[in-house]
């Protein structure tokens, strides 16, 4: 997923700090931790789920997510939103298994094909990106990015509660910089709180570049339509990414620490043929 920059306004530092509000600060739910394997996406239908779309809010009327007979969901990608959880989830690991289609849509018709799952999710329905004349695509999260080129890369995304307090999402990376000063997660390198903004999963291509098919010369995602396996192993403040068995991204005092899932749609047609939670093993990668 691109960022989307938020306008700022030049207020003093108290008043920005009243303003702010931390997980710490927010009374959340008890959130569902897995003893047993959760099957998200039971193939049957979606109502462990609520769609959000950036144009019509809770309803869908171009059918973005829609289960095929196979019982593989479909997202069209006719949209900016996502798929969201109804409940709220820590300490699991996460197993999903996806393709990109061949259909892409509005801004992103000839940029890289682009999703993501967002982790954590707190706050309202699209108050990442939100205006004071609409609302935003996605919510306050810790995001495990799919995007070609970019799968397994992290962003930090935060957004505003409904009284317009800051919700403040943070994570830890061990980094170095690359050419372009662009964080890169690597092991040993130099931990850096990212409150805001992105770190490239390790093999990101130096040269990538946002347009239709981009592959990296390092790349584990599948390529093409091929299916690929993403997993996050999310243990308390930890967030552990992994593509096609490869940990692609690390992260730690990651918060908030629990929250919905949501399964983006952002302009790229993407087939996930399985979602699911399982608790965590005794040791993660």
């Amino acid at each position: 997923m691109r960022l989307i920059h938020l306008s700022h306004c030049c207020v003093a530092l108290t008043m920005l700090m009243a303003t702010v509000c931390s997980a710490d600060d927010i009374a959340l739910p008890k959130p569902v931790i897995p003893t047993e394997k959760i099957v998200l996406l039971n193939g049957r239908d979606l109502s462990q789920w609520y769609t959000w779309l950036q144009e019509s809010g809770l309803e869908d009327p171009l059918g973005v997510f829609k289960l095929l007979p196979d019982g593989t969901l479909r997202i069209s990608g006719e949209g900016f939103g996502g798929l969201t959880t109804k409940e709220e989830f820590a300490d699991y690991h996460l197993v999903m298994e996806y393709r990109w289609g061949t259909e892409t849509f509005l801004s992103r018709k000839d940029r890289s094909r682009d999703s993501g799952i967002l982790l954590h999710c707190q706050g309202p329905d699209g108050n990442y990106g939100a205006t004071a004349a609409r609302k935003g695509p996605w919510m306050a999260s810790i995001e495990l990015q799919i995007i070609e080129g970019g799968t397994g890369d992290m962003l930090v995304l935060r957004g505003n509660d409904r009284n317009g307090k800051l919700i403040e999402s943070t994570a830890t990376a061990e980094i170095t910089r690359d050419r372009d000063n662009e964080a890169v997660w690597t092991a040993g390198g130099t931990p850096t709180v990212f409150t805001s903004g992105r770190v490239n999963w390790f093999g990101r291509d130096p040269d990538w570049k946002d347009v239709i098919g981009f592959r990296g010369r390092q790349d584990v995602e599948s390529p093409g339509q091929d299916w690929t396996k993403v997993e996050c192993y999310a243990k308390g403040d930890t967030l552990v990414y992994v593509v096609n068995g490869v940990v692609v991204n690390r992260l730690t005092d990651v918060a908030p620490r629990q929250g919905k899932i949501l399964v983006q749609t952002e302009g790229a047609e993407l087939y996930v043929r399985r979602l699911d939670l399982f608790p965590l093993p005794d040791v993660i990668p």
